[in-house]
């Protein structure tokens, strides 16, 4: 497809999705694999995301394989080896058996966010992507969708809001929408040059915590959590400030510390986005962060937008015979329920890993070393469960717009 006149090909649908992230490059993959001319707008200069390791778990694992790149993300990934919960002298509060969440649920794989984006990024039609071109107007009704953009206009069947949670889709299309709201802490990221490490896993302390992932290649993802006003900055710099909440936690986090370096850490408030009561409307869907911003406490927002990618083109796929908006009135449906009732769980975990009230934070460490490892992983099963939906049938005849 071209700006002004997107190409039908032999009598295709066409789609634009907003937003060249990790849940924006999945439903492209996933909508051109079912013969949808896709073209993604992004509004950075380039494709790219530094910084920042992600953990793919069983039910994002298998969403990448229904989309054809899971061998691809297993080579450059790592399996977990070690979880769990520590307490900020190292004491363990409860500890993963990853053995046991394999045989359950499937592999737990780390990979750098970067090496996701690429390998999604290379799975596509290189004419497919577009940066610089921020979503500046959509309009809609009848057969197609208008969308002016950074450089012109481009007309589809259907467009995918998956432009994150300041989305300019869902302002354009849910004016009366809620506004994100700060979930009370804030968060930096970082990857050192430090390992290898072969134990990851959280540590919880007052108001304040700290994660490590090992990476595939030897370096470390970091990450720090902790209660603050909203839009505070270290005074003496990010690093700084991360050494000074954590530097004296317990081996190896000092040492990761001052492995790293100031312009490898990112600092950003937390931010949800509360329930919206639609994901869709007319040919048009939201997906991933624009729909259902979460609090990273579970670690689910890319693995839930992964999940959205596959769901929406499986609905999609010519051989339904349903209607674009048929299909996308399905997809709400399947999706929103399940997604705002992770992002409550998250929100709720998150509450209690928070915890800045010393009688409480005893209380819930107390109780995590009593709960048997058994039954956590049994609570994770509404979660890790999820399997993508499964292909319509082939059918004759041309599917119906």
């Amino acid at each position: 497809m071209n700006d002004e006149t997107p190409d039908r090909g032999s009598g295709g649908r066409t789609a634009i999705v907003a937003g060249g992230g990790i849940g924006g490059l999945a439903a492209a993959l996933a909508l051109a694999g079912r013969g949808w001319r896709v073209r993604v707008l992004e509004r950075a200069a380039r494709f790219g995301e530094v910084g920042a390791g992600l953990s793919l778990w069983p039910n994002g694992v298998r969403a990448l394989e229904a989309l054809g790149v899971g061998a691809a993300v297993r080579a450059q990934a790592l399996a977990e080896a070690e979880a769990g919960f520590r307490d900020v002298s190292g004491r363990w509060l409860s500890r993963t058996d990853t053995a046991e969440l394999a045989r359950r649920y499937g592999p737990v794989a780390l990979i750098h966010r970067a090496d996701l984006l690429d390998i999604l990024r290379r799975a596509l039609p290189a004419d497919a992507l577009c940066t610089g071109s921020a979503v500046t107007a959509v309009e809609t009704g009848g057969a197609r969708v208008r969308v002016g953009h950074g450089s012109g206009v481009l007309e589809a069947d259907l467009l995918v809001g998956a432009d994150g949670i300041h989305s300019s889709v869902r302002r354009a299309l849910w004016p009366q929408a809620p506004e994100p709201r700060y979930a009370g802490y804030t968060a930096w990221r970082l990857v050192a040059r430090y390992g290898p490490l072969t134990a990851g896993g959280e540590t919880w302390g007052r108001g304040e915590r700290i994660g490590i992932a090992p990476l595939p290649d030897g370096r470390t993802y970091l990450f720090g959590v902790a209660n603050a006003p909203a839009g505070q900055r270290g005074p003496d710099g990010e690093l700084a400030e991360l050494r000074r909440r954590f530097g004296h936690w317990h081996d190896p986090i000092p040492a990761l510390l001052a492995a790293a370096t100031e312009e490898a850490v990112l600092r950003h408030d937390v931010y949800e986005l509360p329930p919206l009561p639609s994901y869709a409307t007319g040919r048009v869907a939201l997906l991933g962060d624009a729909a259902h911003a979460m609090t990273p406490d579970l670690g689910q927002g890319a693995n839930q937008a992964l999940e959205d990618a596959v769901t929406l083109a499986t609905l999609l796929d010519p051989r339904t015979r349903a209607s674009v908006p048929e299909a996308l009135a399905a997809y709400d449906r399947v999706r929103r329920p399940r997604t705002q009732l992770i992002a409550r769980r998250s929100r709720r975990i998150g509450a209690v890993a928070q915890c800045a009230w010393e009688p409480g934070r005893a209380v819930r460490d107390r109780v995590l070393r009593l709960i048997p490892a058994r039954h956590l992983l049994g609570s994770l099963a509404p979660v890790l469960d999820w399997r993508p939906p499964a292909p319509p049938p082939d059918r004759p005849g041309e599917a119906t717009r």
